[in-house]
């Protein structure tokens, strides 16, 4: 483990370097949607400072596409992209009907287990795909970078046997913490879904303390299919943590100083809110300051 989170540190240092000296070869295992604009900008620089990236691509999926920047290797999957929009307008209902506590939870919830296991229909024909496995295990990476959400690049990445890195904006559950052993104690570090700060009443401590031992339980649901697949891809049994917690490095993609303060690992790297696209300058009507009513 340790030579591995050296090796990877070490190989993260050669990718921010300029030059061909510093070039490896990255695969890359991404999450259709939003969450792939902002790691392509990433992946388009990297590609820019001399290194061989592949990006791995559903045949079918959201904002993806080929670029002259990295190689692009698609796997054909069984999803329409009529499934992908109407299980992710599922999802997006379900925060806007305004359910009251606790059919809200239960209710987001099943909406987030329906989602997943839509998309995680793709991870499970990847693994189907012979022809592409056969190819990823001929290609001699280096590395792979993935944003590990679907988890499908985690699992990937245990197959191959490769030093990976997370690009990310969090898991749920708190797991994002959990995974790489953060301390997180329950007495100022508040949950989702409690709504408290990190300066809590005895009572709220107590609420927030009977949270966190639930919602381990609430992300063992949630991650079940990803679970399955793993058992049998690695041919071992797996739990959520097995899987990500030996990730050499995690780019967490928002900024600390805008958390509450906590503990953290060595090998978390808070780069900032890189999210969705570039940014657009504001329309003059909006960036001139406006004068106050007399």
């Amino acid at each position: 483990m340790a030579r591995r989170l050296c090796c990877a540190w070490i190989f993260l240092l050669l990718l921010l370097l300029p030059g061909p000296a510093a070039g490896g070869k990255l695969l890359v295992v991404p999450m259709v949607g939003s969450h792939w604009l902002s790691m392509q900008e990433v992946v388009e620089k990297l590609s820019q400072r001399g290194h061989e990236v592949v990006v791995l691509m559903p045949e079918v999926s959201w904002h993806m596409k080929a670029s002259q920047a990295y190689e692009v290797l698609t796997y054909p999957v069984t999803q329409t992209l009529e499934e992908l929009d109407g299980a992710f307008n599922d999802f997006v209902a379900a925060h806007l009907r305004g359910l009251p506590f606790p059919q809200n939870i239960l209710d987001i919830y099943k909406s987030y287990v329906h989602v997943f296991n839509t998309f995680f229909g793709q991870c499970k024909d990847l693994f189907r795909s012979q022809e592409t496995l056969k190819a990823l295990n001929q290609s001699g990476f280096d590395a792979l970078l993935t944003d590990p959400f679907f988890m499908c690049g985690a699992t990937l990445a245990n197959y191959l046997s490769l030093p990976f890195v997370f690009f990310m904006r969090g898991f749920g559950c708190d797991l994002h913490f959990k995974a790489p052993q953060c301390p997180s104690p329950p007495s100022y570090v508040p949950r989702v879904f409690t709504f408290n700060s990190d300066r809590m009443t005895f009572f709220q401590r107590v609420e927030n303390a009977l949270v966190s031992l639930l919602e381990h339980k609430y992300c063992d649901g949630f991650y079940s299919e990803a679970l399955k697949l793993s058992s049998e891809v690695l041919q071992r049994d797996v739990s959520f943590i097995d899987l990500v917690h030996s990730a050499s490095i995690w780019l967490m993609r928002f900024d600390f100083v805008f958390e509450y303060v906590r503990p953290v690992m060595p090998n978390m790297v808070f780069i900032g809110g890189i999210n969705c696209a570039k940014k657009k300058p504001l329309p003059k009507a909006y960036a001139e300051p406006t004068k106050p009513d007399k």
